[in-house]
Formats: structure tokens, sequence, C-alpha cells
């Protein structure tokens, strides 16, 4: 919730458990942008052994309003959103429906430059970093590189990736890239199948609950805050879905 409520709240429920100087909303905006947040998922005893061997990724990228300013001011007053958006890049287990991985960027980052940190994110957060094995990622057309297939390559991590219609195989490009760019013109239904490509859209999925919960848009104003409140909504969906 918008921290002026939070101070709300705390002053009508909290003044015979708390202090007598209650935090204010300047206080609570501090200390909560001060906060050392990690998303990855904490290890217990209870946890399967093997949640973190051969994980499938989906990767895909949103939008997230800064402003809550609506439709209808902006068609009845002519009033731009000269502010622009976020963007958040994720990373889906898709077994899980757990985010591994986030970055969050403006609007004119390109996703296909997102994939290697966020699977760089994925592989040295991870509880086993030294067993954790990455078996395939899950992308759109958006992330097809040779740049991405390269390092892909290079992780022996199997590409799920969906290459442009325009797509031609030459030898300027990744090998591996004009091995998927050939089975997919051979037959793209059979390809993905064997990619399980239909299971990309669990990032679909996850946005949609996101915004569900947290709203679509964020209530901090500085870019620094922003990603902060987002790393908290991410982290918190993260804790539900473990509940």
């Amino acid at each position: 919730m918008p921290y002026r409520q939070t101070e709300g709240i705390i002053n009508a429920t909290g003044k015979r458990l708390l202090p007598a100087a209650n935090p204010s909303y300047g206080h609570i905006c501090k200390r909560i942008n001060n906060l050392n947040i990690d998303i990855s998922r904490g290890k217990t005893d209870d946890d399967d052994d093997d949640d973190d061997d051969d994980l499938i990724l989906a990767i895909d990228s949103t939008g997230i309003k800064v402003t809550n300013r609506g439709q209808w001011m902006n068609e009845k007053w002519n009033v731009q959103n000269k502010k622009g958006y976020l963007k958040i890049h994720v990373a889906v287990n898709i077994k899980t429906k757990e985010i591994l991985a986030l970055e969050v960027t403006n609007e004119k980052v390109h996703d296909g430059k997102m994939l290697k940190k966020l699977v760089n994110h994925v592989l040295d957060n991870s509880s086993k970093p030294n067993t954790t094995k990455i078996k395939s990622i899950l992308a759109d057309g958006a992330y097809d590189s040779n740049n991405n297939f390269r390092y892909l390559e290079d992780k022996k991590i199997i590409p799920g990736i969906k290459v442009r219609k325009n797509s031609v195989v030459s030898p300027k490009n990744n090998r591996l890239r004009n091995k998927e760019s050939r089975l997919q013109t051979k037959d793209l239904l059979k390809w993905k199948t064997k990619r399980k490509y239909g299971q990309r859209w669990m990032c679909e999925t996850v946005f949609s609950a996101i915004k569900r919960m947290f709203g679509e848009y964020t209530f901090a104003t500085k870019f620094q805050n922003m990603i902060k409140e987002m790393m908290i909504k991410v982290s918190l969906y993260n804790l539900f879905r473990r509940i």
C-alpha cells in the first residue's frame, strides 16, 4: 500500500504499542528504500533438493505505469504522459512459477539485451551454484540475436527462442541459431512441441498475478525508488507462491 496509508494505519492502530513518535511518511519511505532486498529463494530443509536441477526458464518483459493517470484524462484533456514507463524483465521457473531473476529498466531498453543478465543472475544466486543447471530458455522473437544464441551455446543451454519469420540460414549467423531456424522452417508446430514453447506463457500468468495483486503502476516517483518498489512486489509474489 502507499506509504501515506501505512502512516495512517500506524497512527490509528499503533498508538498504545509504539513509542510516542510514530514514524512519518518520510521516515517510512527512507527506511524502505534503504532495505537490502533479495528476491532469490531461501532454501529450507523442507524444500525438494531437485527444485534447482535442470531448470526450464521462461523469459519475458512487461510494462509498468509510473503514474496512475487514466486514459480518460489523456483523451479528454490531451494530457500526454512524458515520464514513459518501466519495463520489468523476469526469468520464471515454469515448474514453480517463481521469479528467479528480475531486472528493472526504462522503456528504451530492448528485451534481447537482458537475457544474459537474467541467466547470469539465476546462476549466481542459486542455492547450489556449482550444480545448478539450466536446461532450456523459452523466449519470444524479441530475444532472437546471434549474441544470445552464442551465449546459450557457451552455457550449454537449449534455446527455445522463436526466430524471426524472415530469418535465413547463413554462415555469418551462429551455428545454433542456424539449427533452430532450420527446425522452425521445416515444421514449426513440431519444434514448439519439442521445445515446450507453449510454456513460455507462464510469464504472462506471472505478470497478470503481480498486476492484480499490486496494481499496474508504481507509487514511487524517483527511478531508484521505483526499482526498490518492484523488488518488494516481486519478493512478496514469490513469498505468496511458496505459501
